[in-house]
């Protein structure tokens, strides 16, 4: 039986460069080190890039979005109709990302994965029909394993896509009403930890609301035990479609070579995920900020990650991300155009 496209290798670090960017730095007309977070970040991009001076000017942002059986244990603040809503609002050019990308220069993708709105035919939205949403993981798997298989591939899709375009950074967002419940869902299972220790409020839940959220999710994590060793099985029975697109798009960012700028709680579960079934896709991934989420940054620390933001954001979308990447690109610049030492004909520190 040949091996599923997202246990196969990824791209590796290019050495030479990383170290080349690394003496680049020390030549800079700076004190070293005094750019901090912006030097590693250039440096980790040099070696990824495989070339000394790195760019990230060519930017492709994948929105996912789909419904979520779960809702009807009534762990949203919000109805399901909003993520078709949504859907218009992303390609009219009204949603938060869609200002950021058309700031940023970006290509927006919109992959509609399963939603409950009936009939949804938007233009530029890419309807893949996969199911009216995910079933309820309160009561059974969220999603069929033909389902959950189509969802990552879409997510590679997406990914491939990018690559065509020479894209330099890939920013994967989601929308979902109810997946922050799904999301909490597959961490709590990964990390081995209550589902309260992980358990926000979402789109705006009460305490009452929130405490719910978390009853509902550990007795979905007690129906599902026997299943839960297995990263794949855990994401499709808790996860969400969309959820699994981000997984894989995560692994094949990393095998096609394409940097992936992480967004907030649920795309960093789903980059947990994608280390957890190929560990070798975590060193092709940045982390934008640390959000406003409980578990975010549990999870943030699982993956031994170092957000470049803390603006106490919760929207989603891949919006955190994409506010990261004037940084990542001044970060560049920075890199590539300040002179050197000698080239400025300033005095370095004595060795």
């Amino acid at each position: 039986m040949s091996t599923p496209w997202w246990l196969k290798p990824c791209q590796s670090v290019d050495p030479q460069q990383t170290a080349a960017a690394v003496a680049r730095q020390q030549q800079l007309t700076k004190p070293a080190g005094s750019l901090g977070q912006l030097e590693a970040l250039a440096v980790q991009l040099a070696g990824l890039q495989g070339r000394l001076k790195p760019r990230a000017d060519a930017l492709w942002i994948a929105i996912f979005a789909g419904d979520h059986g779960v809702v009807a244990e009534g762990v949203s603040a919000y109805p399901q109709a909003v993520t078709g809503q949504m859907l218009h609002n992303f390609v009219s050019g009204g949603a938060a990302i869609s200002v950021l990308a058309r700031q940023l220069g970006a290509q927006l993708d919109v992959v509609d994965l399963g939603t409950v709105t009936p009939m949804l035919d938007l233009a530029g939205v890419r309807h893949l029909q996969l199911g009216a949403g995910t079933a309820n993981f309160a009561h059974g798997p969220a999603m069929s394993d033909s389902q959950g298989l189509k969802a990552l591939q879409a997510g590679r899709d997406s990914v491939l896509r990018a690559r065509e375009v020479n894209s330099e950074l890939f920013i994967g967002g989601e929308m979902g009403i109810g997946n922050t419940a799904s999301a909490s869902a597959v961490a709590s299972a990964l990390l081995g930890c209550p589902a309260s220790h992980l358990t926000g409020p979402g789109t705006g839940l009460d305490a009452a609301g929130v405490s719910h959220k978390a009853r509902v999710i550990d007795r979905a994590l007690a129906f599902h035990e026997g299943y839960l060793d297995d990263p794949l099985q855990t994401l499709f029975r808790l996860g969400g479609f969309e959820i699994a697109a981000l997984v894989g798009a995560y692994v094949a960012c990393a095998q096609e070579g394409v940097v992936a700028l992480v967004d907030g709680f649920i795309c960093t579960v789903a980059a947990m995920v994608a280390v957890r079934l190929n560990p070798e896709c975590r060193q092709w991934m940045i982390f934008s900020h640390q959000g406003a989420e409980q578990g975010h940054r549990h999870v943030l620390e699982s993956l031994q990650a170092q957000p470049l933001l803390d603006l106490g954001l919760r929207l989603g979308e891949g919006s955190g991300a994409a506010l990261a990447v004037p940084l990542i690109r001044l970060a560049c610049d920075l890199h590539g155009q300040m002179a050197t030492f000698a080239e400025a004909a300033v005095a370095d520190r004595p060795a």
